[in-house]
């Protein structure tokens, strides 16, 4: 796990390695273990290592060599690849340098040219630098699991593993897209290829791009979900291949060389993981629950606790209070600069911190299951005809009817509607399409987004063993009734941990993991909305004596009132460049 950033000139033109530095600072974070550049011709690029495998000789570049039939090849990636191993016993005639996961990528370039990444298990954002076809590489992991961003100008292309890193370097400007901005505000994040800053795009979820001369000649795009329809299969079978996939996927998702653990909310899809790392690990696997004592929302330590009690698990606890929530917060939505207005990223930070402490380096998680198993309570409501309380998801805005907005958002659902225009193809049931909605937008911008931020701010590894291409392929064509019976969803991880880890209880109801803070922003309501209002961010869009209202009107409007605290303090820091140190309050009225 990394950063990377690097740039390519339109005219040829040695590149101004300066600007390395500048974007190297930005995203330091990301790679506290060290740091390597590499400079031809039109092409510079930087990474900075967060060290998981190969620690002694895995510092990047990476390099293919020139032979008798293939000019030098470079390299700088982001991210893990589960099956270097297995990819280094199909190409044994390789003599490799090192010993990094990485390295295979190079050697199925020069084989597969852009097609290179179907070969590819695991996340990564990968650049390749190939001076003999004067082309630079791009590529990003299917499912969008680590980011990659870029921006086009007169003299070049640049690209950076966060946005941050591209304004820091001075190549685009600091301000606010409109319509992301407003897509944001309506859905806590945003949709597609275009970020919140006017010239800056992502690479999207399974895209390989090729510049050359500056400019993108050529795109091709790999599938996080597979066509077909789903085969037929009895409960018998499908919970054998299961079992089958999610070990397989777990094992490979613990090779390392460097100590991990796993974080443990109690519900299913991380006790799905907590059970199979049992299985596999001879000792008691570290698990990470997060807990906010003394409030109004469900506690579930204490079934973690169960949970983890029955796996023999060295688990930990950590509690996040009021106070910590004021003063972690501006230090969180730093972190986000693509930022997505997930009460989520408040635990997951402080998660993330807690498991530095503890000298993990890498924490495996539980994304992806809600998703490829059907876990949300949206998707039953997609699949019901509307006359049966069935409705369309997103079928309205975080800010509707409150009355803040000066006019009322134009387009917020227009990237959402393209997303369903392409689920619904492939003869795919109305709740794989649901599925597919999300697993375009709201999976990478929202979840793996917040997930890749949180941890990277303190120098862990995210991982997500759901989101293999195994278990995906397995997963989603899962005949429906595998997935949601008798109103319930994720009806066949259920099954499974009622014999694999009784202790989950997989079919009592849960409450879901929800974040206090409404209780909380309720408390401080009037002299929050003072300070929101008056944010030039929310002055722009919002009628500021309607802000003040809405944090007056206690937690029923909690989640109104923490999408605009949190818009508030990204605009502080991202746009108008002020300091993340202090607390909320301290922050807003600087």
């Amino acid at each position: 796990m990394c950063g990377i950033a690097g740039l390519m000139t339109a005219d040829g033109t040695a590149p101004a390695t300066d600007v390395l530095d500048r974007m190297a600072a930005a995203i330091g974070h990301r790679g506290p273990d060290g740091r390597g550049d590499y400079v031809d011709g039109d092409v510079a690029m930087m990474q900075v290592r967060l060290a998981i495998i190969d620690l002694e000789t895995g510092d990047q570049p990476l390099y293919a060599p020139a032979d008798d039939e293939h000019g030098r090849l470079a390299l700088i990636a982001n991210g893990e690849i589960y099956n270097y191993v297995e990819l280094r016993q199909q190409m044994s005639n390789i003599d490799y340098a090192t010993g990094s996961d990485c390295e295979s990528m190079l050697y199925l370039y020069r084989e597969h040219g852009m097609d290179f990444a179907e070969h590819l298990r695991g996340m990564y954002t990968v650049a390749i630098h190939d001076p003999d076809d004067g082309a630079l590489v791009l590529a990003r992991d299917p499912f969008g699991i680590k980011p990659l961003y870029y921006g086009v100008a007169e003299d070049g292309f640049v690209f950076a593993s966060e946005p941050q890193a591209l304004i820091a370097a001075g190549l685009v400007s600091p301000a606010v897209e409109p319509t992301k901005r407003d897509e944001l505000l309506a859905l806590q994040f945003t949709t597609g290829a275009e970020t919140i800053f006017p010239g800056i795009y992502r690479v999207l979820p399974g895209e390989t791009i090729v510049l050359r001369k500056g400019r993108i000649a050529e795109r091709v795009r790999l599938a996080a979900l597979p066509p077909g329809t789903p085969p037929k299969m009895g409960r018998g079978e499908a919970l054998y291949e299961f079992d089958r996939v999610i070990t397989d996927s777990v094992n490979v998702h613990q090779r390392s060389d460097v100590p991990y653990g796993m974080f443990l909310s109690g519900g299913i899809d991380s006790s799905v993981i907590l059970a199979v790392m049992r299985r596999l690990n001879p000792s008691p696997v570290h698990a990470l629950t997060a807990g906010f004592p003394g409030t109004g929302v469900h506690d579930e330590r204490e079934h973690a606790r169960d949970v983890a009690r029955a796996c023999g698990a060295d688990h930990e606890e950590i509690t996040i209070t009021e106070d910590d929530f004021w003063r972690e917060l501006p230090s969180i939505a730093a972190a986000m600069d693509d930022p997505a207005a997930d009460y989520a990223i408040v635990p997951t930070f402080m998660l993330a911190r807690k498991a530095k402490e503890n000298g993990l380096k890498v924490v495996l998680s539980g994304e992806g299951g809600d998703e490829l198993f059907a876990g949300y309570g949206r998707y039953r409501r997609q699949k019901r005809l509307a006359i049966f309380g069935g409705r369309r998801m997103r079928h309205t805005y975080i800010l509707a009817g409150t009355g803040v907005l000066r006019e009322e958002p134009m387009g917020w659902r227009n990237g959402i509607a393209a997303a369903e225009a392409e689920a619904g193809e492939y003869g795919r049931s109305r709740l794989q399409a649901a599925q597919a909605v999300d697993v375009a937008d709201w999976l990478p911008n929202d979840l793996l987004a917040k997930l890749d931020r949180c941890l990277m701010a303190h120098g862990v590894e995210g991982r997500v063993p759901f989101l293999d291409p195994f278990v995906a392929d397995f997963a989603f064509r899962l005949p429906d009734r595998m997935k949601v019976r008798h109103g319930t969803g994720k009806w066949l991880l259920r099954k499974w941990l009622e014999t694999a880890l009784p202790a989950s209880k997989p079919f009592t109801k849960k409450r879901g993991f929800t974040v206090p803070v409404g209780d909380w922003i309720a408390e401080k309501g009037e002299r929050l909305g003072a300070l929101v209002a008056a944010n030039p961010g929310i002055e722009e869009v919002c009628d500021p004596d309607a802000v003040k209202r809405l944090f007056g009107a206690g937690r029923d409007q909690g989640q109104a009132q923490w999408t605009l605290l949190f818009y508030a303090l990204w605009h502080k820091r991202h746009i108008e460049g002020a300091d993340a140190s202090g607390d909320v309050f301290g922050v807003l009225e600087s």
